[in-house]
């Protein structure tokens, strides 16, 4: 298995979409950078770059079933960008998971098999 730093996956090893997306990149032989965002938060600056790369709206990024989406009324569609991504650098647990980025773009990978699509 080799080492691939060019390939970076958000991961939360409690979830099986995030576990299965790893494991297949394993299965080809790649180990990717794993960044535990739970363990490591991303600050706003990063998530804004995250997003940026992903090129998705923000909202496609929320957890809407975990109980900080709830408790800060992120539901509301007036809540801007900004709002979004502070909610998510103060409660990890808001963003979803996995999300993969290679040479070939990033993409949030659920389901799992949506990350050989960009290997």
């Amino acid at each position: 298995m080799s080492t691939h730093p060019d390939i970076t996956i958000y991961h939360n090893a409690r979830c099986s979409n995030s576990r299965g997306a790893l494991a297949l990149l394993r299965e080809r032989g790649i180990e990717p950078a794993i960044v535990d965002y739970l363990a490591q938060p991303l600050d706003a600056a990063q998530l804004t770059a995250l997003v940026a790369q992903l090129g998705v709206p923000v909202r496609e990024l929320l957890r809407s079933k975990e109980a900080a989406y709830a408790e800060l009324d992120l539901a509301d569609p007036a809540r801007s960008d900004a709002e979004l991504i502070a909610a998510v650098a103060a409660h990890p647990e808001l963003l979803n998971r996995p999300i993969v980025v290679t040479p070939r773009g990033a993409m949030l990978c659920r389901p799992p098999e949506r990350v050989l699509e960009l290997l």
